[in-house]
């Protein structure tokens, strides 16, 4: 079966850092981990191509070659998703549909016209669709029916399916689900609130094949909650650390994690060894409030600021998430969020409206409320909410714009990144040094000249980069390279302005309501 793999574009967001990667020559972030799964899983008689259209268009070559499309998309993703299956169909092809988006709305991938949707977790329903292929089945709809894969028999992914050269890091996946509640999270929906792990064994032979492919850069833990199951991690990172050493350390790790994390200095200081330098957290809100409301009752256990600090301190750089317009959200939220963010220092803060997705326990809250405004939701950190908040829509869109645009200011952004690494306890790990590459040389150059010497801030970069050389030395590199975040932040800031007012004015006119979006948009 020649199977034609294709993964959907993503629209512009906070995370596709197209100026960075420019920088650096290299076009995604990272690769469809889920896409080289499936490849894996499927009989590997089966031919496979692979195309991203995040790093390039379906060739007519390759439409041609085909005999089954198959895709995979995340909510963000469903407009080119659904333009592809209508070409795929439009071309004669038969088309296979799964992932997070189809699961969650199959509907709209049948209407769109796929003739198979593959859902729920591939390493049940795959099977099932080979079956029917094998069969003759011209279509089908293949579901687990609440049981959950046994992760620790998923193949290795098909890593050489991927150009290596398109992609900033790697991905690996160790677990699924997450043993919290949260209201708004569709992960516990998806995966379900109990963490299945592979075993150390298994995580470590695929890093033995990303090695044998000749990958030396960095690796993404994709695991929505990479500590939801402390016990199995910490079996992980000691065989980890390990291995690492032996290889010399040829990967970084980042990571997301609950900020319970904090809490745990043993597990902390494992991921350093394995060297781990860098932690996404979802904060959400400061307002405990909210996180009450929306039952995150983990991040309400101890000092959030006290526990940002603590893991940054101890040598992971962190990145936080925030949103804004829960449920009885007092005014002036943005600005609590700019106040926690300066004060912890946090480098990279990504901030979205609520939006309630479908089947959570937010959406059926809402729907039984009667607050639900339509169905239709992208996922897109830039659209207002689906549901009628307990506040003004315009105060959180003004208060959104304005906290996003206020922590991004070029001075601020700097004087913060300054703070968070003068802090920070350099790496543990030494790997050997490396020939940095001409696109590494070629992107320290545009840095120095756009920061240095082009833009108002040059001598505020100046003195902090000569001041962490001389007072945190050991984490120069790390400090320079969040810097060049700025050449993200500064065009995004006009983004989002643009972005909240066109759609403000649209909520208005849909809600007959007065205009008043030109504070917004100035």
């Amino acid at each position: 079966m020649r199977t034609l793999l294709i993964y959907p574009q993503f629209p512009k967001t906070f995370w596709s850092f197209e100026k960075i990667l420019e920088l650096i020559d290299r076009k995604v972030l990272l690769p469809p981990l889920g896409l080289i799964t499936v490849a894996a899983i499927l009989p590997q008689t089966w031919e496979f191509k692979l195309v991203d259209r995040n790093v390039r268009a379906v060739t007519d070559t390759e439409w041609e070659w085909a005999e089954m499309v198959i895709l995979s998309a995340m909510i963000v993703q469903k407009q080119d998703l659904l333009e592809q299956i209508r070409e795929a169909k439009r071309r004669g092809k038969r088309v296979a549909v799964g992932g997070p988006y189809p699961t969650s709305v199959p509907d709209e991938s049948l209407q769109a016209g796929a003739d198979y949707l593959i859902l729920d977790e591939g390493e049940m329903t795959l099977p099932q669709f080979v079956e029917a292929i094998e069969q003759g089945d011209t279509q089908g709809i293949f579901r687990a029916n609440g049981e959950k894969p046994d992760v620790t028999q998923t193949p290795i992914p098909r890593y050489d399916l991927l150009d290596f050269n398109a992609y900033d890091s790697m991905s690996v996946q160790f677990s699924r689900g997450c043993p919290f509640q949260c209201e708004f999270c569709d992960i516990i929906v998806l995966y379900g609130r109990k963490p299945r792990t592979k075993t150390p064994q298994q995580l470590l032979a695929e890093l033995d094949r990303l090695y044998e492919l000749g990958w030396r850069r960095a690796v993404f833990m994709v695991d929505d909650n990479f500590i939801g199951n402390k016990r199995n991690v910490k079996l992980l990172l000691k065989e980890l650390k390990g291995w690492m050493a032996e290889h010399d350390y040829p990967f970084s790790f980042n990571t997301e994690a609950s900020v319970d994390l904090a809490q745990d200095p043993e597990l902390i200081e494992l991921m350093l060894a394995c060297n781990f330098n860098a932690v996404f957290l979802g904060i959400e809100t400061p307002d405990e409030d909210s996180l009450e409301l929306t039952k995150k009752f983990q991040n309400t256990r101890a000092s959030l600021a006290e526990s940002v600090q603590a893991i940054s301190r101890a040598g992971l750089r962190v990145m936080a998430g925030f949103i804004i317009g829960f449920d009885g959200e007092k005014k002036g939220a943005g600005d609590r969020i700019i106040e926690f963010v300066e004060r912890t220092a946090i480098p990279t803060a990504v901030f979205g409206i609520l939006q309630a997705l479908p089947h959570t326990a937010l959406w059926y809250r809402l729907e039984k409320e009667g607050r639900l405004l339509n169905t239709s939701v992208d996922g897109n950190q830039m659209a207002l909410m689906n549901f009628q908040p307990t506040r003004p829509v315009e105060d959180i869109a003004q208060e959104y714009v304005n906290a996003f645009c206020t922590l991004y200011e070029p001075e601020r952004f700097l004087d913060r990144v300054y703070r968070h690494f003068l802090t920070m306890t350099p790496p543990r790990c030494k790997p050997p040094g490396q020939i940095p590459s001409r696109a590494e040389l070629r992107a320290l150059a545009i840095i120095i000249w756009r920061q240095g010497f082009k833009r108002s801030t040059r001598w505020k970069f100046w003195h902090h980069l000569f001041s962490m050389m001389r007072r945190n030395p050991g984490v120069w590199d790390h400090y320079l390279t969040v810097c060049a975040h700025a050449e993200h932040f500064i065009e995004y800031r006009q983004i989002v302005r643009e972005q909240i007012a066109t759609q403000l004015a649209e909520f208005q006119v849909e809600q007959q309501q007065p205009k008043k979006v030109e504070a917004i948009a100035s």
